[in-house]
């Protein structure tokens, strides 16, 4: 569970407000989309939730544990894929994932048999000796999953994950979240791709100007949008009126 409370973050001499006092819980056993324009505050509000950054106000905590008062508790209960995967080019596959493993104290034979399942359902056992620099950007995207799941968090947070996976790639992602979340466990997970949340997702949250402007289930959203016919139609009229 992700619960955030009267989070907010100001950057720069201007004092623009990034995200303003943004209170949510992300349940266990759920799917949760986070939905916004560019320049919304998905990015920043994860970066919060994950630790990287800290709040002006606020407390965010996972499972229970408070991020400012035991930051390393907290992220030991959360995987994180971030918006770009690509880091730590210089080494192989394999290297990236044994590394994840190793901060996680995942140990020796647990670690072989996670990235050998990992390896499977992404297809990418041919590619764990070469270098991430010599990976595409979908196949970057891949590893960095693998490595945010290896020690098999409570917490899935995932900023934008599906881009650049392949078909089967996608396809094998969204199965995962769906089981995770199908064991009592909670994923969130910020998209651009209103079908995607459609189809995926048991509730969202969308925010606008660093502000939530609804937060609930998809037929909630249609409910106050009866006129309009398509998620998208409904996204656009709720972002002009927020």
């Amino acid at each position: 569970m992700i619960r955030v409370q009267g989070v907010s973050k100001t950057y720069g001499k201007k004092g623009v407000r990034a995200v303003d006092n943004l209170n949510f819980d992300i349940a266990d056993g759920k799917i949760t989309g986070f939905i916004g324009p560019n320049g919304a505050g998905k990015t920043t509000t994860l970066k919060i939730i994950t630790g990287i950054l800290e709040p002006d106000e606020g407390s965010v905590q996972i499972d229970g544990i408070d991020m400012a008062k035991d930051p390393i508790g907290a992220k030991r209960r959360f995987g994180f894929v971030a918006d770009s995967p690509d880091s730590f080019l210089r080494l192989k596959g394999i290297e990236y994932l044994q590394f994840c493993a190793s901060i996680y104290g995942v140990d020796t034979a647990a670690q072989q048999e996670k990235i050998r399942s990992l390896a499977e359902r992404f297809d990418m056992q041919n590619a764990l000796q070469d270098r991430l620099s010599t990976y595409s950007h979908g196949m970057r995207q891949k590893i960095m999953v693998m490595g945010a799941l290896i020690h098999d968090p409570n917490v899935w947070i995932l900023d934008e994950p599906l881009t650049g996976l392949d078909p089967k790639a996608a396809f094998e992602l969204k199965e995962m979240m769906r089981e995770h979340a199908a064991s009592g466990k909670s994923v969130f997970f910020s998209t651009h791709v209103l079908e995607v949340a459609e189809k995926l997702c048991d509730q969202v949250i969308i925010i606008d100007h660093g502000r939530v402007i609804f937060l609930g289930t998809l037929d909630m959203l249609r409910a106050q949008f009866p006129n309009e016919e398509s998620l998208e139609a409904i996204f656009l009229e709720l972002i002009k009126h927020a």
